[in-house]
């Protein structure tokens, strides 16, 4: 009782006795407050779709060459994970790894040159290909590869070396002419296929596991005036029907699409070819860039089509009907290249929407249908949305190509379930139509969530062992990492 008295009498004793206790006490709550921050309060990263949320180091938006170089070199000095993201429309994991400084590039987009004459522009690759388009469009000239949609970063794109609509072209490696490269050492270096030229196959298609692309120089092309020529054809006849199509050299584009309407399932297409129009018409009435519009009417049927066999038929009928009201119209190249999207924009708390995309042999692809569609009309709760289909020539020079002979490319839109259970279904089918595709020597787009299984990778990717090598060879820290490196890599 007399110590008690004592501590809180407010003698010396007392007052020294009570300032320790708050020093001691405010300690304990800092460091607390760091734990917890330090456990809880993360930022949580996400891709387009939504199916790996995962807690990283923090969030670094690329500001500038030396900002950049310094986040690596700091990574290096704290043993720190580092990943590269854009739009993040991968949808595995490829931009974001736990408790890693995540790069946002997005803000790094500077348009650095543009040479009209030559056909070439150098830009940040944090810059869209629509940046692209509105710099090059007033001088008549065009993105020679590109996705199907302008809202991609350069740098993002050739990670996963996209392709696109036009068939004179291959994929986005055959247009580039060179780029820089900060190492995961903090240098930059210039690769071309001349210069570093054992980087160049790799770091294009590489899924940032290199570096960071800081800068790409791109050759362009015409924006030629083309004509829209769309038809409904039997799938049997797609792949002879393309043959002829693509041996007259006034045809630049091509799309299809198949329908995965019940009534006609993975029977009835529609194709559309874009010829380049006669020298009598004038490209200047339809040089203006198209923005993206919500059409009321698409929306409503593809959300109805996510729920019913009847909104699948009759999404499949408003397509015909409007891909048929397009026969002979005029665009330019860069706005065949905008196609609309907006329609396609879909939240929900318990579902989302991936892609799949799968690279078959022209010579191969009636058949290749027909098992398809065999895996697939056994799978009732599998709900596929849509299938486009476009073509892209042989590719040997990315040491993960996907095209290992002239493919066509059909990109799957599924609608599935979040949960565990969900994902596994998913992961179930998708794995068998994947081994029909390697049936019929075909391949697989790795942007998207890991659910092929290793064996699958190496044989849609005879030399990706070597890829996986070289990632180690020119990144021994591993340094730069994602989920893709993570499941199939290590």
């Amino acid at each position: 009782m007399e110590q008690k008295q004592t501590i809180f009498s407010g003698g010396l004793m007392g007052k020294r006795a009570i300032i320790s206790f708050l020093i001691g006490y405010s300690v304990l709550f800092a460091s607390s407050a760091y734990m917890y921050n330090q456990h809880f309060s993360r930022p949580l990263a996400n891709d387009a779709g939504r199916l790996l949320p995962t807690e990283v180091k923090s969030i670094q938006q690329a500001a500038g060459e030396e900002q950049l170089q310094k986040i690596v070199r700091e990574a290096n000095d704290t043993d720190s994970k580092l990943s590269i993201a854009g739009m993040q429309h991968s949808q595995g994991g490829h931009t974001y790894y736990p408790n890693a400084i995540m790069i946002d590039m997005k803000k790094y987009n500077k348009i650095l040159h543009f040479d009209p004459k030559k056909r070439t522009i150098t830009v940040q690759s944090g810059a869209t290909w629509d940046d692209i388009q509105q710099r090059i469009n007033p001088y008549g000239l065009a993105v020679k590869v590109m996705q199907s949609q302008n809202i991609f970063t350069v740098g993002g794109s050739l990670s996963v070396n996209v392709h696109g609509r036009d068939i004179r072209y291959g994929s986005l490696i055959d247009t580039v002419e060179s780029f820089r490269l900060l190492t995961p050492e903090g240098k930059i270096i210039n690769v071309s296929r001349e210069e570093n030229k054992e980087l160049f196959p790799l770091v294009i298609g590489g899924y940032g596991l290199f570096g960071i692309i800081l800068d790409v120089t791109l050759t362009l092309a015409e924006d030629e005036l083309y004509e829209t020529h769309t038809r409904m054809i039997d799938y049997k006849e797609y792949a002879s029907y393309f043959r002829k199509a693509a041996g007259q050299p006034q045809v630049k584009m091509h799309l299809a699409r198949i329908s995965i309407a019940p009534d006609s399932f993975l029977r009835e297409m529609y194709v559309t070819n874009w010829t380049k129009a006669a020298s009598k018409h004038d490209r200047t009435g339809y040089s203006q860039l198209k923005k993206d519009r919500i059409i009321a009417a698409p929306k409503l049927l593809l959300g109805l089509s996510r729920y019913s066999d009847w909104g699948k038929d009759k999404f499949w009928e408003l397509q015909r009907m409007y891909m048929e009201r397009g026969n002979g119209k005029f665009e330019t190249r860069n706005n065949v290249m905008r196609s609309e999207t907006a329609f396609m924009e879909y939240e929900s708390s318990s579902r989302t929407e991936v892609l799949q995309e799968y690279f078959v042999p022209v010579n191969q692809f009636t058949d290749y249908i027909d098992d398809l569609r065999e895996v697939l009309q056994q799978e009732e709760k599998f709900n596929l949305l849509n299938i486009t289909i476009r073509y892209v020539e042989k590719d040997e020079q990315a040491v993960l190509s996907y095209a290992k002979a002239d493919m066509f490319a059909l990109v799957l839109l599924i609608n599935q379930g979040t949960s565990t259970a969900d994902r596994r279904h998913t992961e179930t089918v998708i794995r068998k139509m994947i081994d029909v595709t390697l049936a019929h020597d075909g391949s697989y787009y790795l942007p998207y969530y890991s659910y092929p299984d290793k064996r699958q990778l190496h044989r849609a990717y005879p030399r990706s062992k070597e890829f996986f090598q070289m990632k180690r060879k020119y990144d021994p820290d591993e340094r730069f990492m994602n989920f893709f490196y993570e499941e199939y890599g290590r």
